[in-house]
């Protein structure tokens, strides 16, 4: 990720969605519900508009060649989902604990993306990597939490569903635990049970967070036969990307999905990669008003905190793409959901008080999108995932985001959401999962 944002942003920088004022829990997530003009009355006549404060999950890199996680934790305000459900029943929102969820839960995100059928009858055999840096102890305990609450099957390392193992592949010898990357892990592990029930579950911990460990871990994750793996990560780009592109991310035959990054407008890598799905970010309301049911525009809280994009420095345009704004790769191809103030439910419990927690940032986006390329099958031999998308562009299987920027650029829609084909958004978001299949 790139070093700009300092490790936990304050009120002041922008972490706000939108003005408004929040109670922030000092041992568990604590949204507060707030009264007056907008906010839902008794007979639910308005709804409150999602605003929240965030921090993230993982330490700034303090150095080349090392990443960060891109989860986002809320920790105080009104979420989308409160606003919704306390619209719903014509009350005002009311604070929350984190004994129940206050985010997006897996019936929302089925519903949101077209994915409620392939979700209930696809997905078994199918293996989802996780890739990601040091060790969660609680990952499975969280999980199983997770998935029992929402009436999802188990998934344990008992019944072969879930495996966790170091970058090397051992399931003894594993990496040191930090608090931080754990949130990304269970933020990661529900976003693919979420999309992919029935999906099997490989967790792959980097002993540590350089690109080497964590592009070794990818390369274990393959060798262990995942055919989806998701990275929630991101660094500055570097010469050395192209490097990283032949001996850690060139796999045919898997889709290989890369956070686009939390920065706003800038390239990232391994989203820059041209052998990978590069995911950017969405806002995603409920809208009655739509066929869908939902909205989604470009992610951006603040000039330096949203959705990341952007024409990359090093590597190659890959043969698919074929925007003419930007002579090297292009970033993003697909989107979903990232706002913290739109997140997603997620159980932790490591380093931090067992509970429930809304998270936003593109580690959501990535996950969910390789859950989408899982509920599409095993890809074809000798292809390249990241190419399906734009098979499918233009078509209904991709909700177009045709609103909202995420900073400013002179190439426009390398930064500002249109019609077609733009950097934030890239194709649009999954409606069904005829865009990931091929």
């Amino acid at each position: 990720m790139r070093t700009s944002l300092p490790q936990r942003p304050s009120p002041t920088r922008g972490t706000w969605r939108r003005a408004g004022a929040a109670v922030v829990g000092a041992a568990a997530l604590v949204l507060a519900g707030l009264g007056g003009a907008g906010s839902a009355q008794a007979h639910g006549t308005a709804k409150v508009t999602p605003h929240v404060s965030w921090t993230r999950a993982c330490a700034t890199p303090t150095k080349a060649g090392v990443a960060a996680c891109n989860a986002k934790r809320v920790t105080g305000g009104v979420t989308e989902y409160m606003a919704e459900k306390a619209f719903a029943k014509g009350v005002s929102p009311r604070a929350a604990t984190a004994s129940t969820p206050s985010g997006f839960g897996p019936t929302d995100l089925q519903a949101a993306y077209g994915l409620t059928s392939a979700a209930s009858s696809t997905g078994s055999g199918e293996t989802i990597a996780i890739v990601d840096a040091y060790n969660d102890p609680n990952a499975e305990a969280d999980l199983a939490t997770y998935r029992s609450y929402y009436g999802l099957s188990a998934c344990t390392t008992a019944n072969g569903c879930f495996k966790k193992v170091s970058q090397t592949g051992s399931t003894t010898s594993l990496p040191a635990g930090d608090s931080g990357w754990a949130e990304e892990i269970s933020l990661d592990l529900d976003m693919a049970s979420a999309i992919c029930p029935k999906c099997n579950i490989l967790l792959v911990e980097a002993k540590s967070a350089t690109m080497a460990n964590l592009g070794t871990a990818v390369n274990e994750a393959v060798t262990l036969g995942a055919k989806y793996v998701s990275n929630s990560y991101g660094g500055s780009e570097s010469s050395s990307d192209t490097s990283y592109d032949t001996s850690y991310f060139k796999h045919t035959g898997v889709a290989i999905t890369v956070s686009a990054g939390d920065e706003g407008y800038g390239a990232e890598y391994p989203a820059a990669s041209q052998y990978v799905t590069a995911v950017g970010g969405t806002a995603l309301t409920k809208a009655t008003s739509t066929t869908r049911g939902w909205t989604e525009s470009v992610w951006k809280t603040s000039s330096s905190e949203g959705t990341g994009s952007g024409c990359s420095s090093y590597d190659t345009k890959p043969s698919w793409q074929t925007d003419t704004g930007c002579s090297k790769r292009t970033i993003s191809d697909v989107a979903a959901v990232a706002d913290p103030a739109t997140g997603v439910a997620v159980y932790d419990s490591y380093g931090i008080t067992a509970g429930w927690y809304t998270f936003g940032g593109t580690s959501a986006s990535a996950p969910i999108i390789a859950g989408v390329y899982a509920l599409g099958g095993t890809p074809s031999s000798g292809s390249y995932p990241a190419r399906f998308p734009y098979t499918a562009a233009g078509t209904s299987a991709l909700n177009d985001v045709t609103s909202g920027n995420n900073g400013t650029c002179s190439t426009s829609y390398l930064c500002t959401a249109t019609t077609g084909y733009d950097g934030p958004t890239g194709w649009g978001t999954p409606e069904g999962v005829t865009a990931f299949t091929g």
